[in-house]
């Protein structure tokens, strides 16, 4: 880290050198989670084109949470050892040649494999880019500022880019493939002048048997999920028994040799845990709501991409105006309590949509169950992101991000695949009930969730009361 960058984190005032490369940093996540989301609205539109099945289709969201959520360790301890700048900008290079590919594909299968691709590439922008900031910006409110400004902007992708994928669908769903591509090249030329280049190479060497291990562990266990409504019970347990060796001889690994991958200690952090789980929870569900939700705006509803997006409208404004203003409230609040206050909303948020029938009520469903949603994204995300890096070393930044967005891919995935199993099993019968089965599923992770949360407040009460003792004897 340079001495400007150091000395202007600990002023109110950051600098434009310090602003500029906030700014490369969080168009980037922007654009990662612009890509998830404006696929969702556009999945009807693929489908009828490239004439794929339900089924299929499901790869289209989980081809690319296959490449990110496989290869996140492997990208966050990369960005460690080899430089978070260097990787930060092959990773983005590649992102946006993906993008163009998947814009020009007419086969199902070949879009599925170039949004492998992007996945992949996302898999070592996101650790690289969240690193370069907590290594960056002193542990604190400048750090928790500069989060809430990053989370938001990830949050703000995510959400508003429902929006402008049903302005681009309504003109070819293709588009939503090729939007991103100028912006990457954008962020890649101001990358490459207003990222600091005093970034420092990690100690260590490289854990090659623990990549190659994780990484295939990974990859195995979200192909079995999303696998398993098609293959059946047997195939299905044994790919399980196989992913569980492969975890098991990772672990067995990771503690014989002289630089791993993942220092096993780093799990013995409360919050750290607490947070992968919460992010597990809120990006799962809500990947699993979202593709229910595009299925019945659209194809029983029969709303146009841009009726579909714009329903989301109310969220993502709310994420985008909230977000930024997170760090104040983690300094003054804490993130374990917005956390708790935003799982209540995500639960109360999937709740108003069990009551799914034909004729939906704007005002008394869709609205205040978005508005909900919003709200749970506004004060759970950045609130996760500051809760998972506080306390961690500079030379781990990178593996505590890898472990984050690896949990919200994996929950993605997983939650995905439960959610199209349950959607897929009634829906020709009985469509309604179907929909609101898969949307119980939904609600039932964020009320394991909320769960989760409390027992944070919970134990942090009993650490503060067991300490008082301590700190009356200090005072007599």
């Amino acid at each position: 880290m340079s001495p400007a960058m150091t000395s202007s984190t600990k002023d109110e005032r950051w600098g434009a050198p310090l602003w500029g490369a906030l700014s490369v940093l969080c168009a980037v996540v922007f654009l990662d989670a612009l890509d998830v989301s404006m696929v969702g609205v556009a999945l009807p539109s693929i489908q009828a084109d490239l004439g794929m099945s339900t089924a299929a289709l499901q790869w289209v969201v989980s081809g690319y949470v296959l490449g990110y959520g496989g290869l996140l360790l492997l990208g966050g301890r990369t960005a460690d050892l080899l430089g978070r700048r260097r990787v930060f900008l092959i990773a983005l290079a590649v992102f946006a040649v993906a993008s163009l590919l998947g814009g020009l594909m007419s086969d199902g299968a070949l879009l599925i494999a170039a949004r492998f691709v992007k996945g992949m590439s996302a898999a070592f922008t996101a650790p690289a880019a969240l690193s370069i900031i907590t290594t960056t910006f002193a542990e604190g409110p400048a750090r928790n500022r500069a989060l809430s400004i990053f989370t938001a902007c990830g949050a703000s992708g995510f959400s508003l880019g429902l929006v402008l994928s049903g302005v681009l669908t309504e003109l070819g769903w293709r588009w939503t493939f090729l939007m991103p591509v100028p912006v990457a090249i954008i962020a890649l030329v101001a990358g490459a002048r207003l990222l600091p280049r005093s970034d420092e190479r990690g100690e260590g060497g490289h854990d090659i048997l623990g990549a190659i291990t994780i990484t295939a562990a990974m990859l195995l266990l979200v192909f079995t999920v999303v696998q398993a409504p098609d293959v059946g019970i047997v195939r299905t347990a044994l790919s399980a028994v196989v992913v569980a060796a492969l975890f098991g001889l990772f672990v067995w690994l990771e503690r014989r040799v002289k630089h791993p991958l993942v220092r096993l200690g780093i799990l013995r952090s409360a919050p750290l845990v607490r947070a992968n789980v919460g992010l597990v929870i809120l990006f799962g569900s809500y990947v699993g709501f979202q593709f229910v939700a595009m299925q019945y705006f659209q194809n029983l509803l029969g709303w146009s991409a841009l009726q579909t997006a714009l329903a989301f409208l109310p969220a993502g404004l709310l994420v985008a105006v909230s977000s930024t203003k997170m760090g104040d409230l983690a300094d003054r609040f804490g993130t374990g309590r917005l956390i708790v206050l935003g799982s209540i909303a995500l639960l109360a948020g999937y709740a108003m949509f069990l009551r799914v029938d034909e004729h939906p009520s704007l005002a008394g469903m869709v609205l205040p169950g978005m508005v909900l949603l919003g709200i749970a994204f506004g004060l759970s995300f950045p609130s996760l992101n500051i809760q998972a890096t506080n306390g961690v070393s500079d030379d781990e930044q990178g593996l505590a991000s890898g472990l984050l967005n690896t949990s919200g891919q994996v929950g993605g995935a997983v939650v995905l695949a439960i959610v199209t199993a349950v959607l897929t099993s009634g829906s020709a019968s009985d469509p309604i009930g179907a929909f609101r089965a898969a949307i119980v599923v939904s609600a039932l992770f964020a009320l394991v969730g909320l769960v989760v949360a409390a027992s944070g407040l919970r134990f942090r009460s009993r650490t503060a009361t067991a300490a008082e003792p301590e700190r009356v004897l200090e005072t007599v």
